[in-house]
């Protein structure tokens, strides 16, 4: 059977059972991650305000895959951590798309990271793999600047020998998001500051 273009809807209902409505069948957590795992596209609504809950759904079967005995854990201690920060934080709205974007990243080098990992290991070193994150990151920090065109504020443009203006920030080395959390905070204080004269 062909896979549909358009997403299967699941319905969830007041006794928390959820209802593949493409199969007929009521499924679990379980049973969801699987599809997400298979590459099956769906939305959860809530049955009766036909609300779209897919995203607490999602995050459910996060917290079910992380509390599984026995599992593994994807999500480190540090970035949950750090994750909670960031609600209500000035940089709040960036980081969703800045996510997005690195695990995008991720999931299209899957392949080339899997082999490195296998060649990593098959040599007993680690080489190939602080590699592949060293891009990664230096990826991550050239999305990020294009959500932060402020934060290079005063880097040389390519081809030009200006020096960066005294006490510009620069690009923080090895992508330290409290680097660049800091380096946005001080340009918005000097963006206040120039408006500050303007008035």
């Amino acid at each position: 059977m062909a896979k549909s273009d358009e997403p299967i809807t699941i319905k969830k209902y007041a006794n928390r059972r959820l209802y593949n409505t493409g199969t007929s069948t009521y499924v679990t957590l379980e049973d969801l991650a699987v599809m997400v795992k298979s590459g099956e596209d769906f939305v959860v609504y809530d049955a009766k305000t036909n609300d779209d809950i897919t995203r607490s759904v999602l995050t459910q079967i996060i917290f079910e895959q992380e509390n599984k005995e026995g599992g593994q854990n994807l999500l480190p201690i540090n970035f949950l951590r750090q994750l909670i920060r960031f609600y209500g934080d000035s940089m709040q709205m960036m980081v969703p798309r800045y996510l997005e974007v690195s695990i995008d990243s991720l999931t299209k080098e899957q392949q080339k990271f899997r082999e490195q990992i296998s060649t990593a290991f098959g040599m007993g070193g680690f080489g190939a793999i602080e590699e592949q994150v060293r891009r990664n990151m230096e990826m991550f920090e050239r999305t990020f600047t294009m959500f932060a065109p402020f934060a290079r504020q005063g880097a040389t443009e390519p081809g030009t020998d200006a020096k960066p203006a005294p006490g510009a920030a620069s690009a923080p080395a090895g992508g330290n998001i409290d680097d660049l959390k800091r380096q946005i905070d001080e340009m918005q204080k000097r963006i206040d500051r120039i408006g500050d004269k303007d008035k």
